[in-house]
């Protein structure tokens, strides 16, 4: 039986990580937590820590605790890398649709990118732990950019790759995410499965917006 015949509406998509590709959210917001109640800082709010999911770590501190001292910032991110890393047992995991869906967009030869608040390390070691070390030829990182929303992650990702903006698509959890690809004059679909409601993420007008993940493929291919 021959395959359905598709045709790609994209050539490249852009994934955020944290939130959109594993669901890391809830660790994120216990290691933050900790973090802040291990240097007696006042704890943020769950609220507070997903409005921060997406931006580089640097802006993420300055914003939960702008009253600290730049030594103060510098504490608590070395207390929430090693948090993060070993000392908060909250799962992390893929979602269970990502990978079938990341298997169909390489079948049909879409270039696949991540575009990530998390710095290159952090984003080598979650590549690492699932076996992913070379599964995206191109990715940028939160300390190798101006972090989300500045357009600055995805316009690099267009340089890297020669795909013009309106064959790329970004995808993610966060407002920071959408507002980033508006910025960029890039489509962007939305997910609910991280950082922002549905309500949050329409702000931005992404393309679409889905529950899972699987069902990008809608608006990658046209049947």
């Amino acid at each position: 039986m021959m395959k359905n015949q598709v045709t790609l509406r994209y050539d490249l998509v852009i994934f955020d990580w944290d939130g959109t590709l594993m669901d890391s959210t809830q660790r994120i917001i216990s290691s933050m937590q900790n973090s802040a109640a291990s240097l007696l800082l006042e704890i943020p709010t769950a609220s507070q820590i997903k409005s921060t999911i997406g931006l580089s770590m640097q802006k993420v501190v300055s914003e939960l605790f702008p009253d600290a001292s730049p030594a103060v910032h510098n504490k608590v991110r070395d207390f929430y890398r090693e948090e993060y890393i070993n000392g908060n047992d909250t799962p992390t995991e893929l979602f269970s649709s990502v990978v079938g869906l990341l298997e169909q967009l390489e079948m049909h030869s879409v270039l696949l990118s991540v575009a990530t608040g998390k710095g290159r390390q952090g984003l080598k070691r979650v590549l690492d732990s699932v076996g992913w070390s070379n599964k995206f030829e191109h990715s940028i990182c939160g300390d190798e950019a101006e972090s989300k929303p500045n357009p600055e992650m995805l316009l690099q990702l267009l340089k890297q790759t020669g795909v013009k903006n309106h064959r790329a698509l970004m995808v993610g959890d966060s407002i920071h995410d959408i507002a980033m690809a508006e910025a960029a004059g890039v489509d962007a679909v939305g997910v609910t499965t991280g950082a922002n409601s549905r309500a949050e993420l329409e702000v931005h007008k992404p393309i679409a917006i889905f529950d899972d993940i699987a069902h990008l493929s809608k608006v990658v291919f046209e049947r």
